[in-house]
């Protein structure tokens, strides 16, 4: 069965969609905007709640989520420091997507899903 094809990228041809997976693509900028999409967290607890993430690769994820303007980083002049992270307003515009992204998942790869 044919679906439509969606209209061609802006630069004449190319995939709408590359440019997005160049930004969230990868291992772990998905899961760390999923943490993200329920609030403020620090970065302790950022990477225990993603578990499995090297303190390098969050530190160079985030840092590559704020260069794309997806992540707010704050850091509060205390001793011991204290950085927060929360998602920018065009961070929050991708949780729409992320929720159904999720719901997608659930319905058509569980377990003994249909293929």
């Amino acid at each position: 069965m044919e679906t439509a094809r969606p209209e061609a990228g802006l630069d004449g041809g190319a995939c709408p969609v590359t440019r997005l997976v160049d930004v969230i693509g990868g291992r772990w900028k998905v899961p760390i905007l999923w943490q993200l999409s329920t609030g403020t967290h620090r970065y302790g607890a950022l990477r225990r709640a993603i578990g499995g993430i090297s303190e390098r690769m969050l530190v160079q994820q985030l840092r590559a989520l704020e260069a794309d303007g997806l992540v707010a980083r704050t850091q509060y002049p205390e001793v011991p420091p204290r950085v927060e992270y929360a998602l920018t307003e065009r961070g929050c515009s991708l949780v729409p997507l992320l929720q159904g992204l999720a719901e997608w998942s659930a319905t058509h790869l569980t377990a003994g899903a249909e293929r």
